[in-house]
This record gives C-alpha cells, structure tokens and sequence, in this order.
C-alpha cells in the first residue's frame, strides 16, 4: 500500500515556497530529532535545488540525546549546518538565531561588495507539519505571531515575521509529499503524529513501535508494561498491555484499538522515554 496524503493547500504552499525563494538569503528546515531524515521532504529539496540551507532538528528533548548528537555530526561531515533545539529553551533559540544570522552574513557580504546597499539578512523557515516551526516563530519575535497546536497542518499562509532589526524570517505552511513510497517513513511520522491519526490503521502503528523498541529499546518496555516480550507473538503483547491498562472490551475480549492507542499516546507523551527511530550510519 502507497501512503498518499496531499491536501490542496499544501500543493499550493509548494509553488509558493517555489515563488518566494529568490526573496530570502538561505532556507531553515525544520526536521524532527527523532526522525531527523524521514523528516526531510525529498520534494523540497528538488524545489531547493542549490540554495544554501542549514537543519534544525527540533523537540530535541523528546530524542535520544546520543543519536542526536550523532545526527549532528551526520549533517556535519555533509558540510550542512545543523544544531538540535528544545523550543521552549531560551538559550537555544539565541543559538538558533546567532547561527542563522551567521550563516546571512555571508551571503550579506557579497551583496555589498556588488554595491547593494545592507538590508536584514532574510531566510525562509521550512518543515512538515506540526514540527514545530509555529513555536520557534512565536519565541524568535517574542510575542504571539504564528498559531501552534499539535496536530498537522496548523499553518495555512506565508508571513514575514522580524527577528529583531537584522534579521526576517519567511513563514510557510508546513508541507507533506504526495505519497510515502517507503512504508516505515510513514510509519515513523505517524508514530509521532506529523500524519493525522485518521490515515494510517494505528493498530499497525502500534505493532511498529513496540518492534521497534523491543529491538532498540526493550529495557524502557519492561520498565513501562512489565517484562513480557520474549515471545514472537505480537498479539500477546497486545492481550498483556490491554489487560493491564483496562482496555477491555464486551466479553472480557482485549480491544486491540483501545490498546494501540494506550501505545501510541504514552510514545508522544514520552512516556516511553526519549527515543529516535531514524539511526545514522545505518542502512
């Protein structure tokens, strides 16, 4: 099965973001540090062609703190700038803005030595959906600007936002890809939520995260639901989960809906503890 998800507006954000760029010094994606490449949309970085950009892997608090550094020296080795953030933490966004006005300032440089006159250095904020831009916009202006929430698909506009007096940021919606050819990025943005829970059977979600973190994680499982998966049968899994957090349905059956929902909202609430599913240097 194909994974396709591309409402109008976010095909309509895409020729904008294709318009505007010619207006802006270099591109800050937003990716999210626990899919700091299955994040990344392919689509723009064909739209992006040769402008210079640098990475943000946010909600870094909600990563695993060793594979993110790893990813940052991933992005390094690439000669693209990259730093983690936690939105919510004063010092990073300072980071964040002293690192972007440095990357500007190159570009400012040549400009002046063409003989066009200094202006604030301008950069086009980019990122799927509920990554978090909205909230690093509000704390860059320091004020209410951008709307936030968490779900997908927030942002519906394009909008200038100042940074201070040298430094303007391009808002945009935050934009999917029309389909996901590869089954487990799909899996791993609806795990976290960037797809709306309604695309994807969650069940299945669920079965892909407790995989996922009996291979990678298995200690936090044990120290969450008890020490139950040694066996191969993904439907005990589900009947001692369900059993012990009272998802019980008509007949004393487990609900195997109720259950991957009790899975999927202790993943996004970190309750499972901090986690990346993308791993550097892997194949």
């Amino acid at each position: 099965m194909t994974i396709q998800w591309f409402p109008g507006h976010m095909a309509k954000a895409k020729r904008e973001v294709e318009e505007k760029l010619k207006l802006v010094d270099f591109v800050i994606e937003l990716v999210d540090a626990r899919v700091p490449v299955s994040s990344q949309n392919p689509m723009l970085h064909d739209v992006l062609g040769q402008k210079e950009k640098m990475i943000v892997l946010m909600k870094k608090d909600l990563a695993d703190p060793s594979l993110t550094n790893d990813w940052l020296t991933y992005f390094q080795e690439r000669d693209v700038p990259a730093l983690a953030l936690n939105a919510h933490e004063a010092n990073d966004i300072q980071k964040l803005v002293k690192e972007a006005k440095a990357l500007g300032q190159h570009k400012l440089e040549r400009l002046i030595k063409k003989g066009i006159k200094p202006r604030p250095i301008r950069a086009m904020i980019l990122g799927i959906p509920n990554v978090g831009k909205s909230t690093v916009i509000n704390r860059l202006a320091k004020k209410r600007i951008a709307k936030t929430g968490d779900k997908p698909g927030v942002t519906k506009q394009q909008q200038w936002i100042k940074v201070k007096k040298d430094f303007e940021l391009l808002d945009t919606p935050g934009i999917l890809w029309p389909k996901f050819e590869d089954q487990e990025i799909g899996k791993k943005l609806a795990a976290i939520g960037t797809i709306k829970d309604q695309i994807l059977p969650m069940d299945d979600i669920a079965v892909y995260v407790l995989q996922y973190f009996r291979k990678h994680y298995s200690y936090r499982l044990e120290e969450r639901y008890g020490n139950q998966f040694e066996s191969e049968d993904i439907a005990s899994w589900f009947d001692y989960i369900g059993k012990k957090r009272g998802c019980i349905g008509p007949g004393g059956v487990v609900d195997y809906e109720k259950t991957a929902d009790v899975i999927i909202r202790d993943l996004r609430a970190g309750h499972l503890g901090k986690v990346t599913f993308d791993r550097p240097y892997e194949s």
